[in-house]
């Protein structure tokens, strides 16, 4: 306003502010936020100053202590002396001591992901959502494989963590999505990986699998969980999903563990909406293509 109005006086009092702060404004063009120097000085003194060595033992022998625990335990032995209000004192001195004396934390970096390249897999238990068949307990498990750079997932219903699980959940996956990574990672499941004397990487069987899919095999490193972090953290989302469908649906008993045999699905093969015609041993046949699929149903 300063460039259209004729004054300052006027410009500033079209923009709801005092002339002087007008003026200040246009010698220094930071924004205010910009221009505040943060305080690096005390306005009182550090309430905790007596008793700093004591809660400086205190978290040198359990660095896990958190402060609301340790300011209350001060007010527990020094009655009077803290008051409730002085627990963000105590938080933030906590804060900056971790930050520059406290133990040190493992460095995590950001991983890069390439699309194609990587897919992770792993088995998670379901019996936490508590779901029945006809009332009976339904204890079951779900293979579940996640491409790591578009979060590409699929799932298959198991009853324990077998290579039989493994293979038939890897490939129902590798149909579904109609290619396949170039690499495929596991934790260190005894069923994938030789954790024993042998000189063997990978067991003889989950090698030809690899083989048979043109991948390469990776394993995570003994206590590294974070290694196969994308299937992980996709675990806690489907179950939260999965837990969300059950609550609007408001039961969890189902009176059948396969689908309404009536129930239309797409098949994936012909693009067309046709009855699953069950083929023991062969997954679904099309009624329409005839083509065998045991992963290529949409509902």
């Amino acid at each position: 306003m300063s460039k259209t109005e004729k004054n300052q006086e006027v410009a500033a009092a079209k923009a709801g502010t005092d002339p002087k702060t007008a003026r200040e404004y246009l010698k220094d063009p930071r924004l205010p936020s910009e221009r505040k120097e943060d305080r690096k000085w005390r306005t009182r003194d550090d309430p905790f100053t007596e008793v700093w060595e004591e809660v400086r033992g205190q978290i040198d022998a359990n660095p896990g202590l958190e402060a609301k625990t340790l300011f209350e335990a001060l007010q527990r032995k020094y009655p009077g002396q803290f008051a409730d209000g002085q627990i963000r004192t105590l938080q933030r001195r906590l804060k900056r001591w971790r930050a520059t004396e406290g133990p040190e934390r493992e460095v995590f970096f950001k991983q890069q992901h390439i699309a194609g390249r990587l897919g992770q897999s792993d088995f998670t238990h379901m019996n936490d959502l508590t779901i029945t068949i006809g009332a009976q307990s339904f204890p079951h498990m779900l293979f579940h494989f996640v491409l790591t750079f578009s979060n590409w997932e699929a799932v298959s219903l198991c009853y324990s963590e077998s290579f039989e699980s493994l293979s038939d959940g890897l490939q129902n996956a590798l149909w579904e999505l109609g290619g396949v990574p170039l690499e495929h990672r596991t934790d260190r499941m005894s069923l994938a990986v030789n954790n024993g004397s042998d000189e063997r990487e990978f067991t003889a069987r989950y090698e030809a699998l690899m083989r048979h899919y043109k991948m390469t095999g990776q394993k995570i490193r003994t206590g590294r969980p974070n290694e196969n972090g994308d299937v992980e953290q996709r675990h806690y989302r489907l179950k939260r999903a999965v837990g969300q469908a059950l609550m609007l649906r408001d039961s969890r008993d189902f009176g059948s563990i396969a689908p309404s045999p009536n129930t239309k699905s797409f098949c994936v093969c012909c693009s067309r909406s046709s009855m699953p015609v069950v083929a023991s041993g062969c997954g679904s046949r099309c009624s329409i293509c005839g083509r065998y699929r045991r992963a290529g149903w949409k509902a």
